[in-house]
């Protein structure tokens, strides 16, 4: 499959019309170039990359999108179907190609691409498949954009950050997992339907695993700017245990919910994904709980173990981890989850 792009070349002869359609005004300079033009390339067009695709199209946040796929009638059929809306959206310039060329001088890289678990596979051999193609994904994003910042989604989306960090030799900042970010805004979303507020008032994070062994952080939930649980405690107002764990194992189901109900979960993904996207590419230096290189962070220590923390993001990818404070049982909580995903970790053999 040739790389295709939108082309003026419309005229007798391939002329290219741009140069004619138009009457040039007199008294002008060619304007100057810009030193850069912002690209996003997204690798794998499944439900979940071209949510993620769309979404960062109605942002008007890149001068250039590329998508890459193994099978070329459907890129080529998300391409077209993405540059007809065209009339619709910020203008961007969208590639295609299953060659890793069209990816060349990307800014960002977001890896969705992953192997499907075949009925009565093991987790482990699923992983094992997965590290053989990101050996083959992971080399080429390097070669044709070896300033940029990779963006890992596919699940398991710890182990498959760390699988990326050490098969891209990049610094630890430049290689981020999706990670809680979307599991925090359900958890934010479930908050704020208990008490009937929005959601952006509601501050909250899941860190650890992006997985059964996510851990709330309760202590530091805030609506509003006030502390909730040391509200709640000064009204005299008694929330039991249960009912924290009860919203937290919400959180963890809620995927599983959406994949019963649908077949496959899209939208929310695609807008979390954009959403760090844009924090990266704008500079917002904002705080999304997204998988980051964990060690030395809030007792972690032996080995390099990748998952989620409330990390500050910013052009030149994690520009650090917020110093949130934990007590002593959800630090203890963030320990095992980190163990939990080594135990995988360790059997890939890298």
């Amino acid at each position: 499959m040739h790389n295709s792009t939108s082309s003026s070349s419309l005229g007798p002869g391939g002329l290219d019309l741009s140069q004619v359609f138009f009457k040039p005004i007199s008294n002008t300079h060619q304007p100057s170039q810009t030193n850069h033009k912002t690209k996003i390339s997204v690798i794998g067009v499944g439900n979940v990359g071209m949510a993620i695709a769309q979404t960062i199209l109605t942002q008007d946040l890149v001068d250039e999108l590329a998508l890459v796929d193994a099978k070329p009638d459907k890129l080529r059929g998300e391409m077209l179907d993405l540059q007809h809306a065209a009339a619709f959206l910020p203008r961007t310039k969208i590639v295609a190609s299953v060659n890793y060329s069209v990816t060349s001088g990307s800014d960002l890289c977001i890896v969705t691409a992953g192997a499907r678990q075949n009925p009565g596979e093991s987790r482990l051999n699923l992983l094992q498949r997965n590290l053989a193609m990101y050996k083959g994904i992971v080399p080429e994003l390097v070669k044709y954009s070896p300033q940029c910042i990779l963006l890992i989604v596919s699940n398991p989306v710890d182990v498959l950050t760390y699988v990326v960090w050490k098969l891209s030799g990049f610094p630890a900042n430049r290689v981020i997992g999706s990670g809680t970010n979307l599991d925090s805004s359900r958890f934010r979303f479930l908050i704020a339907d208990h008490l009937d507020v929005n959601a952006q008032d509601v501050q909250a994070y899941i860190v650890g695993e992006h997985g059964d062994s996510s851990v709330a952080l309760w202590s530091s939930i805030s609506v509003g700017g006030i502390p909730l649980l040391s509200f709640l405690e000064r009204q005299q107002i008694a929330i039991e245990k249960e009912t924290l764990e009860n919203i937290h194992k919400k959180v963890v189901q809620s995927a599983y919910e959406v994949i019963n109900l649908k077949g496959y979960t899209s939208w929310a993904i695609g807008y979390s994904v954009a959403s760090l996207a844009y924090s990266i590419i704008r500079d917002q230096r904002k705080i999304h709980p997204v998988s980051v290189l964990a060690k030395d962070f809030y007792g972690i220590d032996g080995d390099d173990v990748f998952l989620s923390l409330p990390a500050q993001l910013g052009r030149s990818g994690v520009l650090g981890v917020t110093n949130v404070h934990l007590t002593d049982e959800e630090i203890q909580q963030l320990k095992y989850s980190a163990n939990t995903i080594l135990d995988v970790q360790n059997q890939l053999g890298i």
